[in-house]
């Protein structure tokens, strides 16, 4: 496949009500926070995970897109497929000493992992695969506002043993937000993609992950979640035409008139706007949702 000749940033906007989009297991899985702003956070582990989450079900058994870091998944078994498709035995730790079977190697990882490719990976594991440098990269998310953590009690009529089958019914705990709205900046590198051979398919499977991702996510734990605005800047060039802070900078998320002296509930009570003015030349805004 062809690697994709343009760079790329974007403005990923999601939001969550009533639910805990990641929780923290340092802190008993409350909601993650930024302690000094009390503005929710989302880890780009998180969002990577969803994102092969929904290639693993969009593209099931498809050659070429399958999910190297997946639950269950012993990483030294993926590597030793390598090794077989270049018909070289692995030396414990070490890559193979031809450096263009080690190459081969790597380009075989790529070719048959979707998230190779898209994300890098470091397989310098007991069955050395090596490095990747992936093209495309996702801060962590911040909400726009401070958010509220909320702990909701619940029970359980249900008990585990025979000997409790006389005591009252279990209490547990759960964390919500009323609401958030969060905000996420990627990257795709150009210059990456032409290494690992992220191609203009996989950059148009990456918006589809992030538009429908939280489709196949839910649970009660997460509440609803939804995608809300998908920003993407397209540079001319592959080494790009103008820095990434300066196009983010173009895209601002405030308070819809009116909405600003309660608590925010819903996606409505927000306004995006693009200054369409303060983008470079050579660069072109593409709103994907």
């Amino acid at each position: 496949m062809t690697a994709i000749a343009h760079r790329y940033e974007f403005v990923y906007l999601f939001d969550v009500t009533n639910g805990n989009p990641n929780g923290d297991p340092d802190a008993g899985n409350l909601p993650r926070l930024d302690p000094e702003t009390n503005c929710g956070l989302v880890t780009d582990v998180c969002l990577k995970r969803k994102i092969r989450n929904f290639v693993g079900l969009a593209k099931e058994a498809e050659p070429g897109y399958e999910i190297y870091m997946q639950e269950k998944a012993v990483l030294n078994q993926q590597h030793q497929r390598g090794y077989a498709a270049i018909e070289v035995e692995p030396v414990s730790k070490k890559l193979p000493n031809d450096k263009a079977k080690a190459q081969e190697l790597t380009d075989w990882m790529c070719r048959n992992f979707f998230d190779v490719r898209t994300f890098g990976a470091v397989m310098t594991t007991e069955v050395n695969a090596g490095q990747v440098r992936g093209p495309v990269q996702l801060g962590f998310a911040s909400s726009i506002e401070p958010v509220l953590p909320l702990e909701v009690s619940i029970t359980r009529m249900a008990v585990t043993n025979d000997r409790d089958v006389d005591k009252e019914r279990t209490m547990g705990r759960k964390h919500i937000l009323p609401y958030g709205l969060y905000r996420a900046h990627g990257f795709v590198s150009a210059k990456l993609a032409e290494r690992t051979g992220f191609s203009a398919a996989d950059l148009e499977l990456l918006w589809q992950s992030l538009i429908n991702m939280f489709e196949h996510d839910r649970s009660a734990a997460r509440g609803e979640m939804a995608a809300r605005k998908l920003i993407v800047f397209e540079h001319e060039s592959a080494l790009g035409n103008a820095p990434a802070h300066q196009l983010f900078d173009a895209v601002e998320v405030c308070r819809a008139p009116g909405e600003d002296d309660r608590p925010a509930r819903s996606f409505k009570d927000y306004r995006v706007d693009i200054a369409h003015a303060a983008i470079p030349q050579g660069v072109r805004v593409i709103e994907k949702l």
